[in-house]
């Protein structure tokens, strides 16, 4: 999870667009896109050549993608939840509370703020998302299916099935968001 943050950030100091290193790095610009959203991990071939497109030095790249775990835990305060952008959407502000690489899993927990009729095109992930609506009420669109949550309501589904939450009321719901990726290829 922390791979994709970091290439979306330098290809954004670079002012380089997605379909740019994407052709560079021989992927297509889907691919790279739910690399840079935490949606995928990419296998290391894949990786190697989108940091060569890059133009970054390898060893720089890897410098801050340290575990933070040295103590058997991490806490963090809410003032240091990390805002981040996703696809391209409207009302969609999510919170980064925590991405950690445990032995070949990745984990991103995120606090997603949905506004009243927030929009974004269906999604898919390489993996498994939780969802528990904290506030309000979600329809949770999974492909043609569409599941009411309530506040204290989860839902879990195989991240592979197309998936968007719509807010259809007139206040913003919170969710917890958690990715688990199991494809982590080294």
């Amino acid at each position: 999870m922390k791979i994709g943050k970091k290439i979306r950030e330098i290809r954004q100091e670079k002012k380089t667009t997605l379909a740019a290193v994407a052709e560079k790095a021989n992927v297509s610009k889907s691919l790279l896109s739910k690399i840079e959203n935490g949606r995928t991990i990419p296998s290391l071939p894949v990786l190697l050549g989108i940091i060569r497109s890059l133009d970054t030095d390898l060893n720089n790249f890897f410098t801050d993608l340290s575990d933070d775990i040295s103590y058997g835990y991490i806490h963090k305060k809410q003032k240091d939840y990390i805002p981040y952008e996703k696809e391209e959407s409207e009302g969609f502000s999510y919170y980064s509370i925590l991405s950690e690489n445990i032995q070949n899993i990745a984990l991103q927990s995120s606090i997603l703020k949905l506004a009243p009729n927030a929009y974004r095109e269906k999604v898919t992930t390489d993996g498994y998302t939780f969802i528990y609506l904290i506030d309000g009420e979600v329809d949770y669109v999974l492909d043609k299916e569409s599941i009411q949550l309530k506040t204290g309501d989860s839902l879990f589904f195989d991240g592979k099935i197309p998936h968007v939450p719509q807010n259809n009321t007139a206040n913003t719901a919170s969710l917890l968001v958690m990715y688990l990726l199991t494809d982590i290829k080294n």
